[in-house]
């Protein structure tokens, strides 16, 4: 693991690093109480700093990875100001990872399409991942047996995959509440949700901006795939687009059946790629105000490149981001 932490942040942060993931985005009390390590609970804190924490994607003008980038190649803004990088790092690490599948039945014809979708991205994983599924109509349900939160199991995905019909109408936005709300449990420190859908929604108790809140909150990226058809009357590709830029995702829309797998395979791709920046904002107030962030990269060799990360953060105390590293609030 490469890593570098400087002086105005707590050396306790690398050892942290050490034994602990650290998620996609957190405001984290540095400050360990007395008592030190971490309870099944998680850690205690005392008021002290705060450490926003960023994956960052990172591509050449041909589309493929920039590796070797170094600290120093990275400059953040925060509302336009520039941030001073404490924390730097490139590892593939565990993730966890929600499938949220739509089942309604404006997806009936292309019913083959999303679970060709989803099992693309099982098979792409890395063995130690933890997975699950969320399964939506008008009604949302969990996929895995009732007392299994996560599996890495591709037979017992494919059943979870398999166990809804296509009929119905569509709660797209409750289904991704369900699955930010679920990944509350996981066990690794990177969070993901691929969402594959047409976009649409007319069931949901949950507005779009109530979920587009809930993911600027959380530490969670979003990738969504749109599966349309000429005749689909409740497509919505903005709504696909705007979950994905909030939190770091990217959308994809393939145009025929052959290219979803590769889409799942690059989005599998892009999740082991990632450089993970933290910094610790030079406006401390956690005031409930959204912050923007852009992230610059120069290349020694210079030559473009494309860098994707979340477009900010609320720095809210009460928020799911206000959490030790393992996922405990």
């Amino acid at each position: 693991m490469k890593a570098c932490c400087k002086d105005n942040v707590s050396g306790r942060v690398c050892s942290l690093q050490a034994h602990l993931l650290l998620p996609l985005l957190l405001i984290l009390p540095l400050n360990l109480s007395a008592q030190g390590g971490v309870s099944n609970e998680g850690p205690e804190f005392s008021v002290a700093t705060n450490l926003v924490v960023l994956q960052v994607t990172v591509r050449d003008r041909a589309g493929e990875f920039v590796p070797g980038l170094r600290e120093d190649n990275f400059h953040v803004y925060e509302d336009g100001r520039p941030q001073t990088v404490s924390l730097f790092q490139q590892e593939d690490i565990p993730v966890s990872v929600g499938l949220v599948v739509d089942n309604s039945s404006s997806m009936g014809s292309k019913r083959a399409d999303v679970i060709a979708a989803a099992q693309a991205f099982a098979r792409s994983s890395n063995p130690q991942d933890e997975m699950f599924i969320v399964n939506f109509n008008e009604r949302v349900t969990l996929g895995l047996p009732s007392k299994k939160l996560f599996s890495a199991s591709p037979k017992e995905l494919e059943t979870a995959l398999n166990s809804v019909p296509a009929y119905g109408m569509t709660a797209l936005y409750d289904a991704i509440g369900e699955g930010l709300d679920h990944l509350r449990s996981a066990t690794t420190g990177k969070k993901v949700l691929i969402v594959i859908s047409d976009g649409g929604d007319n069931a949901s108790h949950l507005k779009l901006p109530q979920v587009l809140l809930s993911a600027e909150r959380s530490n969670v990226i979003i990738y969504t795939i749109g599966i349309f058809d000429e005749h689909d009357g409740d497509q919505n590709p903005a709504v696909l687009h705007k979950l994905a830029h909030a939190t770091g995702g990217e959308a994809f829309f393939p145009t025929a059946s052959s290219e979803i797998v590769p889409i799942c395979e690059r989005i599998a791709a892009d999740i082991r790629h990632q450089y993970t920046v933290g910094y610790v904002p030079t406006n401390g107030k956690l005031d409930n105000t959204y912050r923007t962030i852009r992230v610059v990269v120069t290349r020694p060799q210079g030559g473009k490149v494309s860098v994707r990360t979340r477009a900010g953060y609320i720095a809210s105390p009460g928020s799911s981001s206000t959490r030790s590293p393992d996922g405990a609030s």
